[in-house]
């Protein structure tokens, strides 16, 4: 595919130039991506880097962008900038004090750990910082000038129909599906839904839970040690490990699931509960990313605290003892989601944040 390059007549106006620059595909790149596809038709901007781009016309170099950001726009405003990532907020630095683009830094912030004094000295040259969340609010240096929560295409997202018919056409048995979805490793907690399945699915019969996910080779021990202890419990015609699957069939997964688990140690923002709720999915949530801001406890789902087995097996046995009030999170969950939680609302939100800094 010919690479794009900026000319200054197709150039000369943009007025947001995003940064790309991880060639590993992340949940910051699924985040940039989505927002992405709205932002691109509310005003001209560019993604500087070519890294998984639908549209590779949108890209552009770093050294296109120095050129093209030499000089404001032609109303004087000066162009945005923006960062989701330290090497970004690096690159973003260079160009504006080194190569005297007339840009404003922005970066967004969704870690929730202490920043080294190197990130703390970077995030305080940037011009605005975003937020993703309240609580990864709480871990910038200073307080953030937005906190803009990610959203979730809620048209690719859909509940099903009929669940039970839904997971039946899926083929891995039992009349109700639950599941945990992302990489699979101890980090994701992956083994305290294992571990809650082996202790309640002899109640709950009808129910199979699939762990969804790539193994990547430091993680196929950990996996076989689930495998075994649910061969010991006769459980492995009803706990399956799919592996990796491919993207597209995703949502049809999410859309018939009747629960999904994120059980991580820690997230950035957590996007599985987001794609949960908007599929009618009940949820079941750690205290890591924004769970806590998005699930409403006996509405929605529950929320656990991380890394602890008795809750999570006690909030799983409350959810699968009634379907009917199971199913009911899952339609309250898809209303939060449309209501507050649209990828569509967190790029407005962004636009407007950006418009306000020229």
């Amino acid at each position: 595919m010919k690479k794009h390059v900026a000319s200054e007549s197709q150039s000369d106006e943009v007025e947001l130039i995003i940064g790309n620059s991880n060639s590993n595909f992340s949940g910051v790149t699924s985040t940039m991506l989505q927002v992405m596809s709205y932002q691109k038709n509310m005003l001209n901007l560019r993604i500087m880097g070519s890294h998984f781009l639908p549209d590779q016309t949108l890209a552009i170099s770093f050294w296109e962008t120095a050129k093209m950001c030499r000089r404001p726009l032609k109303n004087g405003k000066w162009r945005i900038f923006h960062a989701r990532r330290v090497d970004e907020m690096i690159q973003g630095l260079l160009l504006k004090y080194l190569f005297r683009a007339k840009i404003k830094l922005v970066f967004s912030s969704a870690a929730q750990r202490t920043r080294s004094a190197s990130t703390v000295w970077l995030t305080r040259k940037m011009d605005a910082v975003i937020a993703v969340s309240k609580r990864s609010a709480g871990f910038l240096c200073d307080p953030p000038d937005l906190i803009n929560p990610h959203g979730v295409q809620v048209n690719d997202y859909l509940p099903a129909k009929d669940k039970q018919q839904a997971w039946a056409e899926l083929g891995y048995g039992g009349k109700y599906g639950i599941g945990i979805l992302g990489r699979v490793r101890k980090q994701k907690g992956v083994h305290l839904l294992v571990n809650a399945c082996i202790e309640l699915f002899d109640k709950y019969p009808e129910y199979h839970c699939v762990v969804v996910g790539a193994i990547s080779s430091s993680n196929k021990e950990f996996v076989e040690q689930l495998k075994s202890k649910a061969a010991q419990a006769n459980m492995t015609d009803r706990i399956t490990f799919t592996g990796e699957l491919p993207f597209e069939q995703i949502p049809r997964i999410f859309s018939a699931l009747s629960l999904v688990s994120a059980l991580s140690d820690n997230e950035g923002f957590g996007l599985t509960v987001l794609e949960a709720m908007s599929s009618g999915a009940a949820v079941l949530a750690t205290e890591a990313g924004a769970w806590e801001e998005i699930v409403r406890p006996a509405i929605d789902g529950y929320i656990v605290p991380v890394n602890n087995q008795q809750a999570v097996t006690e909030k799983m046995d409350l959810m699968l003892s009634n379907p009917e009030k199971l199913a009911q999170m899952g339609i309250e969950g898809r209303k939060r989601v449309e209501s507050h939680y649209r990828v569509e609302d967190e790029a407005t939100r962004l636009i407007e944040f950006f418009r306000s800094l020229q």
